[in-house]
C-alpha cells in the first residue's frame, strides 16, 4: 500500500498547477495510509466525521506540520470541537451556522484555546441539489451584510460540491459559475475572499480549468474507501 500511495501522488502531483493547494480527503482512512501520504508529500488533510478525526489528529500529533480542514456538516454541538481542531473549515452551509461558528471562534480567541481565527469557505450549491447542503446563490446574495459583520471568522472564499450525473460541459460550466460568484462577492468580502475549494477525485482537471485554488482528492490518493480503521 505504501508503495501504491506513494506512485498515486506523485502521478497526480504534476497535473496539478503550482498555485492550487492539494487537500487529501482521509476520512475513512486509517491512521497508516495518512501517514504514507505525509510520507508522500502531502501536508493538507480533510475530514468530514469529527470524532472520526479527533482520534486520528491526536494519534498524528507528532506531524506538526499537518494542516487539517473540516470538510462536512456541522452539527451546532459539535462546532465548538471544530473550531478548536480545524484551521480550515470549508464547510460553512447557512447563516446560523456561521453565526454559530463566529461566536465559539470569538470565545476561542479569548479563552486562548486557539491563536488564530478559523479560516473558512461558504458552502453554496451553485445547482440545485436536495441532497447537499450550502447556500443556493440567491440566499448566498441576501446574507451577505450579515455575512460580513461575523468580525471572528477570516472568509476565505467559497467552497462546492456538484451534483452527481453532470457531463463534462455541464460540470465546467458550473464549476466556472463558482468562479463567477466568487469574484462578484470578493468586494464585499475583501481581499482576503480569494479561494475556491471545489473539484474531487473525478472532476478536479475540470475545477482547476476553471479557477479552483483547493481541490479535494480521496478515493484518487488513497483507493477505494472501506470502513473506518483508525490504527
Amino acid at each position: 500500500m505504501d508503495n501504491l500511495i506513494t506512485a498515486r501522488i506523485e502521478e497526480i502531483k504534476p497535473t496539478i498547477p503550482p498555485r492550487v493547494r492539494l487537500i487529501a480527503v482521509s476520512k475513512t482512512m486509517s491512521v497508516d495510509s495518512i501517514r504514507m501520504a505525509y510520507d508522500g508529500g502531502i501536508r493538507d488533510f480533510a475530514e468530514n466525521r469529527l470524532q472520526e478525526a479527533l482520534e486520528k489528529q491526536e494519534q498524528l500529533k507528532d506531524l506538526g506540520d499537518i494542516t487539517w480542514h473540516f470538510i462536512g456538516h456541522l452539527q451546532s454541538n459539535k462546532a465548538k470541537k471544530a473550531v478548536e481542531s480545524f484551521p480550515w473549515i470549508h464547510s460553512i452551509d447557512s447563516l446560523k451556522i456561521a453565526r454559530r461558528i463566529n461566536r465559539l471562534a470569538q470565545e476561542a480567541i479569548a479563552l486562548k484555546t486557539i491563536t488564530e481565527l478559523p479560516q473558512v469557505c461558504l458552502q453554496v450549491k451553485i445547482l440545485p441539489d436536495e441532497s447537499k447542503y450550502g447556500w443556493d446563490v440567491q440566499q448566498l446574495w441576501q446574507d451577505v451584510e450579515a455575512i460580513k459583520q461575523l468580525d471572528s471568522l477570516r472568509l476565505r472564499g467559497l467552497m462546492a460540491i456538484l451534483p452527481l450525473g453532470l457531463s463534462k460541459d455541464e460540470t465546467l460550466g458550473a464549476f466556472k459559475n463558482v468562479k463567477s460568484l466568487a469574484d462578484e462577492l470578493q468586494p464585499h468580502f475583501g481581499s482576503d475572499f480569494d479561494q475556491l475549494s471545489m473539484g474531487m477525485s473525478g472532476d478536479y482537471p475540470l475545477a482547476i480549468e476553471a479557477g479552483a485554488t483547493m481541490i479535494r482528492l480521496g478515493t484518487i490518493l488513497f483507493g477505494k474507501r472501506s470502513t473506518v480503521a483508525l490504527g
